[in-house]
């Protein structure tokens, strides 16, 4: 289990019956979450204090309820600022469970010794993004959210990272990735937080059980000579860290050596001392100073 004890502007505060209540910065929100399926009494006087509410429609969707908050703020992590905009789908622009991933490639990429050039796939608002070129990678992000892309470069410029090395791509991944092997372009990190469902632009399905694999396969082709690290990342319940691990190991470990590590990412819940799971991540690294 992999979870950041470095956050100042967020805390989750307490879970119950399908909720989590959460301090992001000033503000308190309670989100539905699929993962919280337990009961318990609601002692935090700060529930009924939430400035919103997101409640589900019987029809599908939702929103935002009794909301006294701004469209959108601020929040810091460590050197990194963030745009956190609530969404009509129940999310805030940022997932803040990846900060302990941000931390074990930052301090990978600061001890490096070398430029170390990063691809960021299925990129979001670039949390990854900004992490990386904060450690001083360069950094090249793809999402087909234009929306998305645009929200990155917000954070990447609030993080004092307006002139740093990143290349914002608004494409559909695999398409990319495609065009950079035929160009011969090669990265020495991948991050990767591929959809659990979803459709390419031209009708295209992906289904992340059916495609993984097919797709790992593929990016590890613009590996360099020397890679770094692979971080593959997943919300999907039905996949375990276990087969993702067995994936990055056939498709990497047994091309470069070094190795990988499996868990859980969490969050911390203030009111029980608990962990609320928030998706699994693998973690490839090389090792220069074994055998490859």
């Amino acid at each position: 289990m992999w979870y950041s004890q470095n956050w100042k502007d967020y805390e989750l505060i307490d879970t119950s019956e399908g909720e989590r209540l959460e301090r992001w910065g000033e503000y308190l929100l309670i989100r539905p979450d699929p993962q919280i399926v337990w009961k318990n009494e609601k002692k935090s006087p700060l529930w009924k204090k939430a400035d919103a509410t997101y409640k589900r429609s019987s029809g599908g969707g939702g929103g935002w309820k009794n909301s006294r908050v701004p469209e959108q703020w601020r929040i810091g992590y460590g050197g990194l600022r963030f745009v956190i905009r609530p969404t009509g789908f129940k999310h805030t622009g940022l997932f803040p469970e990846q900060a302990a991933n941000w931390d074990w490639f930052s301090e990978l990429i600061r001890n490096a010794g070398r430029p170390i050039k990063v691809l960021n796939l299925f990129a979001y608002t670039g949390g990854a993004t900004v992490a990386a070129a904060k450690a001083g990678a360069s950094v090249c992000h793809v999402d087909a959210a234009k929306g998305m892309v645009a929200q990155a470069k917000e954070n990447a410029a609030l993080s004092g990272l307006a002139d740093a090395p990143i290349r914002y791509i608004v494409d559909d991944c695999k398409k990319f990735v495609e065009r950079e092997i035929k160009r011969g372009n090669r990265y020495d990190a991948i991050i990767m937080d591929p959809p659990s469902y979803g459709r390419g632009p031209s009708g295209e399905v992906w289904k992340i059980e059916d495609s993984i694999d097919e797709f790992v396969t593929l990016v590890s082709s613009v590996l360099s000579d020397e890679p770094l690290f692979f971080l593959l990342n997943s919300y999907t319940t039905g996949l375990s860290p276990l087969t993702m691990s067995y994936i990055l190991q056939l498709r990497v470990c047994r091309r470069f050596g070094g190795k990988t590590e499996a868990g859980e990412l969490a969050l911390p819940v203030k009111q029980t001392g608990g962990f609320l799971p928030c998706g699994a991540s693998v973690r490839w690294s090389a090792d220069y100073n074994g055998e490859k």
